[in-house]
Formats: C-alpha cells, sequence, structure tokens
C-alpha cells in the first residue's frame, strides 16, 4: 500500500466458518477443519483465515489475503521492512493509514504494522472496507480489483479514475495479485471417491467462489448472463451481463455434463430426474434438491447436496457458488424435493 487513504465508513462483519467435507462413497465421513488456504507460513495462516472469516463479502478469500500479502513483502517478519515510501510491516500500511485500522488483535498490549496477527486482520478489515465500496459504488466490474487499487492507491484515487487508475504501479499490482491467488487456494472441499454424485460434486466444487450470474454459465464453464426485467439486477444496474459466473442450474448442468447431460434449467432439471425421488433422510452426495414457489412448474432453485446437511450452490445475485446449510440456503418452506441423476 503506497498512499494513505481516507477514513472509510465503518462496515458490519458477519463471523463465517469454513466448511472442509471429505467424502468417501460411503458419504457417511465428514470432517470440519479451516481450509480454503495453503502454501503460506504457519504464522501468517491462522491470522489470514480469521481475517476472512470475519468478513461479511465472500470476494474476501483466504488466497486473495495471501497473494496479497506476497505481493506486499513476501511474507516477511522483519522488524525494519519499510517501503521508500514509508509502508511498515507485512501488510505496508501507511502510518496515518494504520491509525485508522491497526488494532491489538494478537493481544500482546500493542498495537503494530509489525505484529503479524495487528497487521493481517487491519490488512482485512480495510479490503473488507473496501469490497464494499466497490460493491456500492456503481462502477461496475470485479470488486476485489477495485478493493485491491483502492489499497495500493487510495479509494479517492479510484473514484476519480471511474475504475482502476492508470498508474503502471497500480495496475501491475492488481493484476499479479489475481493471477497469483490460484497457488495460495486450499480446498474448501476435499472430494474423493467414484461415485457418480461424488464426482459431480467434486466438478462443482471447483467453483466455489465464483460470482452468481443470471442466465450465465454453460457445459464448457461460467460466462456472462444477461438481465430479463426483473432478474440480474445488483444495486440497479444490469450485473449479470458483466459478471461471468453461474446461475443455479447451469453449476449443476456443468457439475454432471460428463456423466449425464442435464437440461438447463432447474425445473427441466426436476423432470428429467423425478423418476428417482429422494427422501431427506436418504439422500447422498450429488444428489439434487429443489425450491419451489408452488408444484412443478414453480421450481426456482436447485443445489447439490454436499453431505452433513449441507449443499453446494450458486445461490443469487451478489453472491458466490458456496457451502450452505441445508436448512437455510432457501426458504424452508419453499424445499420441493430432492432426485438423484
Amino acid at each position: 500500500m503506497r498512499a494513505a487513504i481516507g477514513v472509510i465508513a465503518a462496515f458490519a462483519v458477519a463471523v463465517a466458518g469454513v466448511v472442509s467435507l471429505v467424502l468417501l462413497d460411503s458419504d457417511a465421513q465428514a470432517t470440519g477443519s479451516a481450509g480454503g488456504l495453503t502454501g503460506v507460513p504457519d504464522e501468517f495462516r491462522p491470522w489470514i483465515l480469521r481475517a476472512s472469516h470475519a468478513c461479511q463479502h465472500p470476494e474476501l478469500a483466504p488466497a486473495l489475503l495471501a497473494a496479497q500479502l506476497q505481493q506486499e513483502s513476501g511474507f516477511s517478519t522483519s522488524s525494519s521492512l519499510v517501503s521508500p515510501a514509508g509502508a511498515q510491516g507485512p501488510a505496508q500500511f501507511m502510518p496515518a493509514t494504520w491509525d485508522t485500522w491497526g488494532r491489538d488483535d494478537d493481544g500482546n498490549g500493542t498495537i503494530s504494522p509489525y505484529d503479524v496477527g495487528d497487521a493481517v486482520m487491519a490488512q482485512g478489515r480495510m479490503m473488507c472496507s473496501l469490497i464494499g465500496h466497490a460493491k456500492e459504488s456503481g462502477l461496475g466490474g470485479d470488486a476485489r480489483s477495485l478493493a485491491l487499487a483502492g489499497y495500493n492507491a487510495g479509494w479517492g484515487a479510484v473514484e476519480a479514475a471511474g475504475g482502476i487508475p492508470p498508474y503502471p504501479e497500480t495496475q501491475h499490482y492488481v493484476a499479479t495479485i489475481l493471477s497469483s491467488m490460484k497457488k495460495f487456494e486450499g480446498a474448501l472441499l476435499a472430494v474423493s471417491g467414484s461415485k457418480k454424485g461424488v464426482g459431480a460434486l467434486r466438478r462443482a466444487s471447483s467453483q466455489i467462489g465464483t460470482p452468481y450470474s443470471w442466465g450465465g454459465g454453460s457445459p464448457n464453464g461460467p460466462t456472462p448472463g444477461f438481465c430479463d426485467g426483473t432478474n440480474g439486477y445488483l444495486n440497479g444496474r444490469c450485473s449479470a451481463s458483466v459478471t461471468a459466473g453461474w446461475d443455479c442450474s447451469s453449476l449443476v448442468q456443468y457439475a454432471y455434463w460428463t456423466s449425464r447431460q442435464l437440461p438447463r434449467t432447474a425445473a427441466d432439471q426436476y423432470r428429467a430426474t423425478s423418476e428417482r425421488s429422494i427422501s431427506r433422510d436418504q439422500l447422498r452426495v450429488g444428489d439434487l434438491l429443489f425450491w419451489s414457489h408452488g408444484g412443478t412448474s414453480g421450481i426456482y432453485h436447485v443445489a447439490l447436496y454436499a453431505g452433513n446437511s449441507t449443499v453446494l450452490h450458486a445461490p443469487r445475485t451478489g453472491k458466490d457458488v458456496q457451502l450452505a446449510p441445508l436448512a437455510s440456503a432457501m426458504p424452508a418452506g419453499e424445499y420441493y424435493g430432492a432426485t438423484r441423476p
């Protein structure tokens, strides 16, 4: 971070756990752990996960924070690390910006940009706020890119430019971090086994974190969608047309495409698989779950059963492909039934 940033509006945070499942052919074993991150020094790992989990915006993935730390300092813990511009510590905070975001998160009695816990949690708070600004700004595009640009150049520069500022350093900063995220991504859903449903869930799990896009997605991967007058809008703008991603049924179609070529919409997917209706107490990994506003023609959502009373799905505009509890993934009273492709 090379420039100080002004005071940014406070944000509310929701603490959420990360679910990591190991699914076997028996569909009987599942263990919880803090997955979703790999390739970082041990002393950074718990703080990166905590900072990510404390943010209400799913865009702030652990891998994004890790890639940013790699770019800022290479995970340096040197007590003398200061950039030519005066930025300090592993997350490279300017002193004035540190005064806004720094706290004694590690409980050692000091608030220091050189303490790993303090630095990473402050990085997470600032990035979470910037992502929120990006999503509310009406600028469009990738909220992560705009937030990273704000971290590097200041949010005022992003607003003035109407997007990523035309500074070579900032453009390189954003591109490098986004392109290096992959090497830090650990499995949020580790799936093993050979059954058709397990294979479908494994394929779908590779898309965790990909944005929802109404009408987007194909058997070949995520694509931009479209707006139909009602769906696909975010903050009054057509988000789907500029967002490469999935809607609920395209994700399911993609998941099963190599073993069964399901139709495109949730209602049609139910009709195509309804000959194998499954009760909730008989669910297996990869089964399809449906929600309806009334009858087969009212089916509006489909998800993949992920074991342990969780589902993997693309929920709605503004959200990403994610794991969620079955009981709260969609309105409980609108649950319609399950099938096994």
